[in-house]
């Protein structure tokens, strides 16, 4: 044999292999990996301090030297591992009083902050102080808690104050409740965030949270602050503007957000065992080829519709296995703002059919950091599928005004009466993550009773797909759906176009085959705006 036959020989049965390998996928009808693989997020988890949560705990029960004794600091430690609550009991005892409040508190894993002085609202008890006595004189003045949520991932709580209320709080033009959230967290989604990490620190704070941050971000007034090892952030929803009666200014919602933090007191929570970090891998999807679905590539968004022109965000992550939102396929993922369609069919046009595309970086007034110039769509519009002959006979009859909405996961309900956004978050150990809906009738999401804490289980029907935007009939009929993860910045926009490319080829049982990115061209809208942005077509209002 020559010299280097062997290894040539070798490199021959290789080639061969794979070519036969290939030729088998191809007959199968099967893909095989790409470049542009989806992955799953990146996440990280915290280690929290819990003996500097029992040394606050301690101090603050303290300051009621009646109850007090009611309160065991000393726990079990021999043959013990540190998450057993027997190591903790006051952390138990704090948990059995204040779950009367806050129900399922102990269920959190990371140390529970809220506006309640759980000493206060003992010694009143012990005293004989009746059951009706209002939780706002325990709360700093806010309200009874609008939503409290406790799981393997932490907490997300929101309360509001009342117009008027509050010793000592400025008089504002805002008339209605303003609602503040906290949510504190030991997941931390690893996401490319080149607005991350700012903030000016807050004078009147400093001595209490020193490594506080505040800042105004995608629609909200933020501050973000570490203690005891775990990123919390509050958040009131906010513009940038002068106060009006009805539209809440961030320079109001200073001392409200101000006045929260300072009531800030432990709460609740239990230890568990430690999470590590969560690295991205590549996400599942089916072999076999779906038979005619097909979509363009993340981020290639119709060309000049972005931000002054720019481009959308090509984001390959999938950030949650979901269930598709849509009940029944087919559905098409397309701009509702920007394509053409036929006047005596809104069901039909441009945007009916496949292949889909992202629109989350298209063109808006609604910061979002994730999109060039910080602003975008914030989610992705989609449609579902028009009424056939095939199925409108018997009783599973197509309507085109009740093609149901459906829970993406096992999640709870964040959406006040009257809200049109409906919020479901995943609170789980390996995921934090919330998934918002818009356009369904508020009048029947209230009467359905889709309101905050309510549990919903995946593939749940809670709504259909309408045209509610402000009014009946303010936009085409379609789903709005968008995705947030949990940060050191807060809730934050993502690109959910990969997620649901991913949950479709579930629905379907194939998976989709990419085409384009399409071609630039002008794109089909109703005029240019001064700043060269593509206006959207005047049908679809001014919001998602």
């Amino acid at each position: 044999m020559a010299p280097g036959g062997d290894a040539l020989g070798t490199k021959a049965v290789r080639s061969v292999t794979r070519s036969l390998a290939a030729f088998v996928l191809l007959l199968a009808g099967t893909v095989t990996a790409t470049a542009d693989e989806f992955r799953t997020p990146s996440v990280s988890a915290v280690r929290v301090e819990w003996p500097a949560v029992l040394d606050q705990l301690r101090s603050e029960i303290n300051t009621q030297p009646a109850v007090a004794s009611d309160f065991t600091f000393i726990g079990q430690r021999r043959l013990l591992p540190p998450f057993d609550p027997r190591t903790m009991p006051a952390l138990v005892q704090l948990n059995a009083v204040t779950s009367q409040v806050f129900n399922g508190i102990g269920r959190s894993r990371v140390p529970v902050l809220l506006p309640f002085d759980a000493a206060a609202f003992l010694e009143a008890r012990g005293n004989g102080g009746p059951d009706s006595l209002s939780l706002s004189r325990y709360q700093a003045d806010f309200r009874p808690v609008d939503l409290f949520d406790a799981g393997p991932a932490g907490y997300n709580a929101v309360f509001s104050l009342q117009p008027g209320a509050g010793d000592g709080m400025p008089q504002r033009t805002f008339a209605r409740p303003v609602e503040v959230q906290i949510t504190g967290s030991i997941l931390l989604y690893d996401i490319s965030d080149p607005q991350g990490g700012k903030g000016e620190p807050v004078k009147s704070l400093i001595a209490q949270f020193p490594d506080l941050r505040r800042f105004i971000r995608e629609g909200y007034v933020r501050y973000a602050f570490t203690r005891f090892g775990v990123p919390y952030v509050v958040s009131i929803q906010c513009l940038d503007s002068t106060p009006r009666p009805r539209r809440l200014a961030c320079r109001e919602a200073y001392p409200v957000a101000e006045r929260f933090l300072k009531a800030l007191r432990v709460a609740g929570g239990q230890p568990s065992r430690s999470r590590i970090d969560i690295p991205s891998i590549v996400a599942e999807r089916p072999l076999q080829r779906a038979a005619d679905f097909t979509y363009r590539p993340p981020g290639d968004i119709i060309a000049n519709t972005g931000f002054r022109k720019q481009g959308g965000r090509a984001d390959f992550t999938t950030y949650s296995q979901i269930r598709f939102p849509l009940e029944k396929p087919p559905a098409f993922a397309h701009s509702q703002s920007f394509r053409k369609r036929r006047a005596t069919d809104e069901t039909a046009g441009s945007n009916a059919g496949y292949p889909w595309q992202d629109n989350f970086c298209e063109a808006r007034s609604f910061n979002v950091g994730q999109c060039g110039g910080g602003f975008g769509h914030q989610g992705q519009d989609i449609r579902p599928g028009e009424c056939s002959a095939d199925n409108e006979t018997g009783d599973n009859k197509c309507d085109p005004k009740q093609q149901g909405v459906v829970a993406v996961r096992d999640s709870v309900v964040i959406r006040a009466p009257k809200q049109q956004a409906v919020t479901l978050q995943v609170n789980s150990r390996t995921e934090h993550i919330r998934f918002r809906y818009m356009h369904m009738n508020p009048a029947s999401l209230d009467a359905d009773g889709i309101l905050n804490g309510r549990s919903v289980a995946e593939g749940e029907r809670f709504g259909v797909v309408s045209n509610y935007l402000d009014r009946p009939n303010g936009t085409s009929r379609h789903l709005h759906f968008d995705v947030q993860v949990f940060t050191r910045d807060g809730w934050i926009w993502v690109n959910p176009y990969v997620t649901l490319i991913s949950a479709y080829e579930r629905l379907i049982h194939g998976r989709g085959r990419e085409v384009g990115p399409q071609a630039s061209a002008a794109p089909a809208v109703a005029h240019a705006q001064p700043d060269k942005v593509a206006a959207p077509d005047a049908r679809e209002g001014s919001d998602n």
